[in-house]
């Protein structure tokens, strides 16, 4: 199990991000949340297997489609045991 703070910026808000993301997360198997930020990008709080975790990297570098995703910063954090995927909403 590992833990990762992942944040996204381009254009990342208004486009459906959170929700496609939350989807994905729970296809693949990652427990977590994403959220809006102030600035215009999204913070994922993401944690899994590894392997899933790696994939769904991949993906937010992708984002849905009428997103347009700039950058990608992934770093590693401590494993808070999310049951669930949620988005979160301020």
């Amino acid at each position: 199990m590992k833990h990762l703070n992942i944040t996204v910026t381009g254009k990342v808000q208004g486009v459906g991000f959170r929700e496609t993301t939350k989807i994905i997360a729970n296809q693949m198997m990652v427990n977590g949340f994403v959220k809006n930020e102030k600035d215009g990008s999204v913070y994922i709080e993401a944690e899994g297997e590894e392997i899933f975790l790696e994939e769904f990297v991949n993906w937010c570098h992708e984002g849905p489609d009428r997103s347009r995703v700039e950058n990608v910063s992934v770093s590693d954090g401590e494993v808070k045991n999310y049951r669930n995927f949620e988005v979160l909403r301020k």
